[in-house]
């Protein structure tokens, strides 16, 4: 049976019209979690020399955070405001970062585990791992330099050292307790980061403008931009290794891992879950 030319042409009208709708929709949570599973089954695949560099990359540059912070404390009026406008200067890094296309250990609590999720064994649990050790000694191995430039050089201005030291003894002084429990929301918000990026399009600098300005202006912590602050303390001789270890960088860690991984990616998982065994 023949379709006349006429109904062909109202055919693929319609459908370019279906069409404008679905690329107008929001994208729903399985494509959601299909775009970040394959970026993180591509971050899986690349070499252990990329993934190198540019987790030393990320650590270098994520100390635009304590940087712009101290920026505007040292500069902006003294005022019950100041507080709110200073952690705006806490984005620069997670901008030049994320938007920068870096590895940061923190997006790979979800972009690396929604791989393992999708297909549990344990080659991708250990690929996953690999990729986590590499891009975590690398991004501490940039915050170390990054700490190193703002310590033993001149390359700051004076007057910026003493709110960098004040940042840091506030990082790294919260004890082991508060320093896990304040790493978990940090750890929710950047995966919470990572999942509205493939929606966010043009808008994704004032996604992660605003949600990262929450973990400054909420005092929580973070793993790689708090690692630059205890570095500056390290470098400086007022925090010990242990001291480090097991009242900051553990903890932290420990919190970020269990606010990225074990909520906020449990949870998306779960809301797709039926939709992708559905479809396998």
């Amino acid at each position: 049976m023949r379709i006349p030319t006429g109904a062909k042409a109202q055919m693929s009208e319609e459908e370019m019209e279906e069409k404008s709708v679905e690329d107008a929709a929001s994208l729903s949570p399985k494509l959601i979690y299909e775009i970040i599973r394959r970026e993180g089954e591509e971050e899986l695949a690349r070499t252990k020399r990329s993934l190198f560099w540019s987790g030393i990359a990320a650590g270098i540059l994520i100390s635009l955070s304590v940087l712009g912070e101290a920026v505007f404390r040292t500069y902006l009026p003294d005022s019950p405001h100041r507080y709110l406008i200073e952690n705006l200067g806490y984005s620069l890094g997670f901008l030049a970062v994320i938007m920068g296309r870096m590895q940061l250990f923190t997006e790979n609590t979800i972009t690396t585990v929604l791989p393992f999720m999708h297909r549990r064994s344990w080659y991708v649990f250990g690929c996953m791992m690999r990729l986590w050790g590499i891009v975590l000694f690398a991004n501490v191995i940039g915050a170390f330099g990054a700490a190193a430039l703002f310590t033993l050089t001149p390359a700051l201005p004076a007057d910026l050292l003493p709110a960098i030291f004040a940042l840091s003894e506030h990082a790294t002084g919260m004890g082991m307790t508060d320093s896990f429990w304040r790493g978990v929301p940090a750890g929710i918000i950047v995966a919470l980061i990572v999942w509205m990026l493939p929606q966010a399009s043009e808008a994704a600098f004032f996604l992660i403008l605003i949600f990262t300005w929450l973990i400054a202006a909420g005092d929580f912590t973070h793993i790689v931009a708090g690692s630059v602050e205890m570095a500056v303390l390290m470098l400086d001789g007022s925090l010990g290794l242990w001291s480090a270890l097991t009242g900051f960088f553990l903890p932290v860690l420990a919190g970020n891992i269990v606010g990225g991984t074990l909520i906020f990616t449990l949870v998306a998982w779960g809301q797709v879950r039926d939709d992708i065994e559905e479809s396998t």
